[in-house]
C-alpha cells in the first residue's frame, strides 16, 4: 500500500510540477502583458463583456473546467485530433472530460493491481490498458458511425439527384436530405446545409463536409460537384452515376467482410485468450501465478510473451485487413 502511494505521490507531483511550470513561464506573462496593454490604451470594458459577446466568435468549449479549458485550449496538436476523433464517432462527450475519464482509468487500475498483487509494474501495465480502453470504445464507434454514413450515402445522393431534375437548386436538395435521412448522414448534411445557407461559399462548405466524414465516397461527391460547378454539365447524372458506382463499392466491401469474417473472429480469440486466461490463473490461484510476476526469469518470460502476442496480433491483423 505504500508503494501505492508513493506512485500516486510522484504522479500528482510531475502532473503539479508540469501545470505549475506551463503556469509561470506562460500564462502569468501573457495576462501581465493583457493588462499593461489595457492600461496603455485606457480600456476600461472588460474582455469578458458584452462587446466580446457581440462582436467576436465564441471560442470553443474543450472542458467545463476553466483551468483545465485553457491547458488544452494552448495545447492544440493534442487536443484538436482528440476533438475530431470525438465529433467524428458522435459521442457526447468534451475534450477535458475524455481526458479526466482516461486520467481515471489509469490511477483505478493501476491503484487496484498494485492493492491486490502489490506488483508496481503490473500495476502500470494495467493502468495502461485502463487508460486506453475509452481510446479503442471511442476509435470503434468512429468507425460503425462512417460505415452507416456510407451506407446511407448513395441514397442521399439519388435524392439530391431526384430534387434537381424536379427543378429544384442544389442547396435545396442538400436541404431535402438533410430532412428525409437519419442519423448520422442526415446531421452532416443539416450541417452542411446550415454552413452554406448562413452565408459560406458552397465549395468551402463541401471541403468541410469533406473533412468532417474522412471518407472516399463524401471525397468523390465534393469532387464530382466542384469540377460541375467549374466545367459545368449535367448535375444529376453524375449524381446518379456517383451513387450507383458507391452503391458497387458498398457491396464489394460486405462481401469482402463476410469472407474475412473467419481471420477476423481467430485473430479476435487469438489475441484476447492470454490475457483472460492470465487474469483468471491471477483471480483462481494468485499465488501459484505471482511465481511468473516475482521471480525475476518469470518477469522476463511474461515480457518475451508480451512481444510475441503483439507481434503475432499485428501479423495476425494485417492478414485479415484487406483494403477495398
Amino acid at each position: 500500500m505504500d508503494v501505492t502511494i508513493y506512485i500516486v505521490g510522484i504522479f500528482v507531483g510531475v502532473f503539479a510540477l508540469v501545470v505549475g511550470a506551463y503556469w509561470a513561464v506562460i500564462v502569468v506573462p501573457e495576462r501581465r502583458g493583457q493588462v499593461s496593454v489595457r492600461r496603455r490604451l485606457k480600456w476600461d470594458i472588460p474582455m469578458t463583456g458584452s462587446l466580446e459577446g457581440r462582436l467576436l466568435k465564441k471560442p470553443q468549449v474543450l472542458s467545463r473546467i476553466q483551468s483545465l479549458n485553457f491547458v488544452l485550449g494552448r495545447l492544440e496538436g493534442f487536443s484538436g485530433p482528440l476533438k475530431e476523433l470525438i465529433e467524428q464517432a458522435g459521442v457526447g462527450l468534451t475534450v477535458g472530460s475524455f481526458v479526466l475519464l482516461t486520467s481515471a482509468l489509469f490511477l483505478g487500475g493501476l491503484v487496484v493491481v498494485q492493492w491486490y498483487l502489490g506488483v508496481w509494474w503490473l500495476g502500470l501495465v494495467a493502468g495502461a490498458a485502463a487508460g486506453i480502453a475509452p481510446f479503442v470504445v471511442v476509435n470503434q464507434l468512429r468507425k460503425t458511425r462512417i460505415r452507416q454514413f456510407e451506407e446511407q450515402f448513395p441514397e442521399a445522393i439519388q435524392l439530391i439527384a431526384r430534387a434537381m431534375r424536379a427543378g429544384h437548386a442544389f442547396s435545396t436538395g442538400i436541404k431535402m436530405a438533410a430532412e428525409e435521412l437519419p442519423p448520422p448522414c442526415g446531421l452532416e448534411f443539416k450541417a452542411l446545409y446550415e454552413q452554406q445557407n448562413y452565408g459560406a461559399p458552397l465549395p468551402d462548405a463541401l471541403r468541410s463536409f469533406a473533412e468532417r466524414i474522412p471518407s472516399l465516397d463524401a471525397r468523390f461527391f465534393v469532387t464530382a460537384v466542384l469540377t460541375q460547378r467549374e466545367a459545368g454539365g449535367n448535375l444529376a447524372e453524375v449524381l446518379d452515376r456517383l451513387a450507383a458506382v458507391m452503391r458497387e463499392r458498398f457491396r464489394i466491401k460486405r462481401e469482402v467482410r463476410v469472407k474475412s469474417a473467419h481471420g477476423r473472429i481467430t485473430a479476435f480469440v487469438l489475441a484476447g485468450l492470454p490475457p483472460v486466461l492470465a487474469v483468471l490463473m491471477l483471480s483462481t490461484n494468485p499465488e501459484a501465478a505471482k511465481t511468473l510476476i516475482t521471480d525475476p526469469l518469470g518477469i522476463r518470460m511474461v515480457a518475451v510473451a508480451v512481444v510475441l502476442q503483439v507481434v503475432g496480433t499485428l501479423i495476425v491483423r494485417k492478414l485479415v485487413d484487406i483494403q477495398y
